[in-house]
This record gives structure tokens, C-alpha cells and sequence, in this order.
């Protein structure tokens, strides 16, 4: 069985979620209506991750499909119950209504003023650029102010992810 997932932030980029779960399947550009991305969600290293709030607007992202054994992983990862819980959406495909789960950061884990590592929000923006979110969302994206991470964990697993990229030296 397959599970329809909406990724906003720095899952949309393909290769970084299938290195996550790699049942993977890339669906394709969505819309969550009434509620808009943001770098609010305070991270366990003090950064900005993406989150989505209800507000007028809208939310492009990615639908994925991922293996229902697999979606333990993804919580365990996505630090379900400890900043962030499953929220059941319906966003716009095409031209279709199509239902699946996304993960929205608890409220005690909201803070504004936050400014998000340049190795996340490059993720996050390759990945809009990957799956061609409109241009004005990603120039939106290009004008989000980042702070430098020096080497740690993560910033090395987003920089295995980058090298696989071969379509990012256009």
C-alpha cells in the first residue's frame, strides 16, 4: 500500500527524500489552499525549518508517494511528536482534489525571527526548482536571508545529496 505525501520544504527536492525512504515516487507540482510556507519552525540546532501556516494564500509543493512501511521512518526522521504532528490535507493536483498527509510544526516549536542554514534552504529551493514551482515562488524563496552552518551531520548529508545532482550544473 502507497501513502500520498504533500512536501513544502526541504523534502520536495527528490533525491534528498528518497535517500529518507526510498519507496519514493515523485507525483508531481500541488497547492494547499489557505495556508502559506514559512522558516518558522525552530530546529533541534537552534535554525529555521519550514513549516506551513494557515493564511490567506497558498502553499506550493510536492506530492510524493511513499510506501505505507516506510512512513515510520519518515515520522521518526520529521520528529513526529517532538515539533512536528501529521495533518491530513487536501491540496489541488492538476485539476484534481487529491488528499494526503503533511507535517505541520507544534506550536511550542513556532518562532519568528528565525533565519535557516544555507545547506537546508538550498534544498529546499533545488527542490522547487526541480519540480517547477512557479517562478515568482521561487524567487520568493531566493530572497530568504541564510546564516553559513560549518560542518556538521547534516550539512554533509545535504552536500551527498547536492553531488548527486547532475542536472544542478545548468
Amino acid at each position: 500500500m502507497t501513502l500520498t505525501y504533500f512536501a513544502y520544504g526541504s523534502n520536495m527536492l527528490t533525491e534528498r527524500l528518497r535517500r529518507r525512504v526510498p519507496s519514493t515516487l515523485a507525483l508531481g507540482h500541488a497547492v494547499l489552499e489557505g495556508w502559506t510556507m514559512t522558516f518558522q519552525k525552530r530546529g533541534n540546532d537552534g535554525s529555521a525549518k519550514c513549516t506551513i501556516v494557515q493564511a490567506d494564500g497558498e502553499c506550493h509543493g510536492v506530492l510524493f508517494t511513499i510506501s505505507a512501511d516506510e512512513r515510520g521512518i519518515l515520522d521518526r526522521i520529521e520528529g513526529l511528536g517532538v515539533g512536528y504532528e501529521i495533518r491530513e490535507i487536501a491540496v489541488r493536483y492538476g485539476s484534481q482534489i487529491q488528499s494526503a498527509f503533511t507535517y505541520v510544526a507544534q506550536d511550542d516549536w513556532v518562532e519568528e525571527g528565525l533565519t535557516p542554514f544555507d545547506w537546508y534552504h538550498k534544498l529546499v529551493a533545488l527542490g522547487a526548482r526541480q519540480h517547477d514551482l512557479p517562478e515568482d515562488y521561487q524567487n520568493w524563496l531566493s530572497t530568504i536571508e541564510v546564516r553559513t552552518d560549518s560542518p556538521a551531520p547534516h550539512r554533509s548529508e545535504a552536500e551527498a545529496v547536492f553531488a548527486e545532482l547532475m542536472w544542478l550544473k545548468d
